[in-house]
């Protein structure tokens, strides 16, 4: 007669759907940068301008409109954005 295994044993023995599939660990967006940083159509990151939150009765209509509408954000950012955001989609 065999020796008895115990139950533990017998759930290490068997395969693993999630280990088959990849080995190497998911990366994770940066969640705030995800709410706060879009793309355009063609692959560009876009950010909604600063100051425009509130106290919109002090400031003139002039500063109003300047803030108004989305920025491109420059090359000089792309390092930063594609570390805090892997998945964004590009162009």
């Amino acid at each position: 007669m065999p020796p008895r295994r115990s139950r533990s044993t017998r759930w290490a023995l068997r395969p693993r759907a999630w280990e088959s599939e990849a080995s190497v660990p998911k990366m994770k967006s940066h969640k705030g940068s995800q709410k706060r940083i879009g793309v355009t159509g063609s692959g560009k990151p876009i950010r909604v301008k600063s100051w425009r939150g509130h106290h919109l009765e002090l400031k003139s209509s002039r500063r109003t409109r300047r803030y108004a509408g989305k920025a491109l954000i420059g090359p000089e950012h792309a390092d930063q954005v594609a570390r805090l955001l892997p998945y964004l989609k590009k162009g």
